[in-house]
């Protein structure tokens, strides 16, 4: 391969769509040689290249960007049976290696305007290729009501809420009470918009991650029989055992959770069909329901308890994953909507189709419209919506 086409060569020929039928076959069988690490390397390659190469034709497409894709694929599915859904990616691995081709892909891009002027590579991107990944962020708001934007903040002290320190620790907000005093409870709630996520420490110790477009309002410092808070959206919390204060979560009203300490996610946003509650271990109950390490509570009109719930797949935000397994079209996005901050609606009714697989969610938009396309999901971007087309 290598004495056939440089790699300068191959990609300007797979953009322009000159590569012959036996240079593809070369190139497919090339690639078929590689491991995954090298497939990885093989993408960084392509994207340092990609700068020199100012002169790409105005036709440039996903044709080699398909080509890497399937032999990730295919190495990734060798020993697995395939199952019958749409997959996505097969693993974060090669999400990664897909986002940066694609990267390379949108960057080689030249636009034909109505004049059919051309425009030089790089100075315009694809407009799905402009929205970003969601990324670490909240807002803060305090007792008396001001408001704190967290995204960018340095380790250290911000402020003191009735006698508890508030401080940043590499990229969390810790709360820090002092137990010598008994200070008025007074609440703060941190809040995050679509397209952040961010987390926090409580005054007890307990660790919660919360998801995008969600929020937590919880005391200041914890005093009496129980340490309360309210969440709406989705958070994961790992709470600090004591046995003489159960730790009681209220999500969105219809459900409390009671803990004494323990691991658990929480899937409270109000357009998702049921509020789940996931319990990896410890003990706790669901609206007066005891739930075991591995089940799900499923909160509608009443308390439905699943056994061997998906926890890998209840927990694949807070890694940086989106697993989507066995999930609907509407389940996927929901979680694209609120990840990157934009707005899907439906030209007719939701396509009647199933998810398979994993990808990283650390990506542009333009990566998971790639995948869908490949799925059979057709769309059209205006802006910032997303309008699903019927199939």
């Amino acid at each position: 391969m290598a004495a056939m086409l440089n790699k300068n060569e191959i990609l300007s020929r797979y953009a322009q769509r000159q590569v012959t039928p036996e240079e593809e076959e070369a190139f497919s069988n090339w690639l078929q040689t590689l491991d995954q690490a090298q497939l990885e390397s093989l993408m960084d390659e392509f994207g340092t290249i990609v700068a020199a190469l100012p002169d790409l034709a105005d036709k440039a497409d996903q044709h080699l960007l398909q080509s890497i894709h399937e032999e990730i694929a295919m190495k990734e599915a060798d020993d697995e049976q395939q199952i019958p859904r749409i997959p996505f990616w097969r693993t974060w691995r090669a999400a990664a290696a897909a986002a940066i081709l694609l990267s390379l892909a949108a960057a080689v891009y030249l636009y034909t305007g109505r004049n059919s002027s051309r425009q030089l590579a790089g100075t315009r991107q694809s407009p799905a290729m402009q929205i970003a990944p969601g990324k670490s962020g909240a807002i803060l708001t305090l007792a008396d009501g001001s408001q704190m934007v967290l995204d960018s903040l340095s380790n250290g002290p911000l402020t003191t809420q009735n006698g508890a320190a508030v401080s940043m620790d590499n990229g969390r907000l810790v709360y820090n009470a002092d137990e010598t005093t008994t200070p008025e409870i007074v609440y703060n709630t941190m809040s995050t918009p679509r397209g952040r996520q961010f987390e926090l420490t409580l005054p007890d110790g307990t660790h919660v991650w919360l998801n995008a477009a969600s929020s937590i309002r919880y005391p200041t410092s914890f005093a009496g029989k129980e340490r309360k808070v309210e969440i709406d959206g989705e958070a994961f919390f790992e709470v600090t055992r004591n046995a003489q204060q159960p730790f009681i979560v209220n999500a969105r009203n219809k459900a409390e959770i009671e803990v004494l300490g323990t691991g658990f996610n929480v899937s409270a946003y109000a357009n998702d069909k049921s509020l789940n509650t996931t319990l990896l271990n410890g003990s706790i109950r669901v609206n007066g329901i005891i739930i075991k390490p591995g089940q799900q509570a499923q909160v509608t009109d009443a308390v439905r308890v699943v056994d061997n719930a998906d926890t890998d797949m209840v927990t694949a935000w807070q890694k940086g994953i989106f697993n989507f397994e066995g999930a609907s079209l509407k389940e996927v996005m929901n979680q694209i909507e609120r990840w990157y901050d934009i707005e899907v609606v439906y030209e007719k009714n939701v396509p009647a189709v199933m998810f398979g697989g994993e990808m990283t969610r650390n990506m542009s938009l333009d990566g998971v419209l790639i995948a869908l396309e490949k799925s059979g999901i057709h769309y059209r971007l205006e802006g910032r919506k997303l309008i699903v087309l019927p199939q």
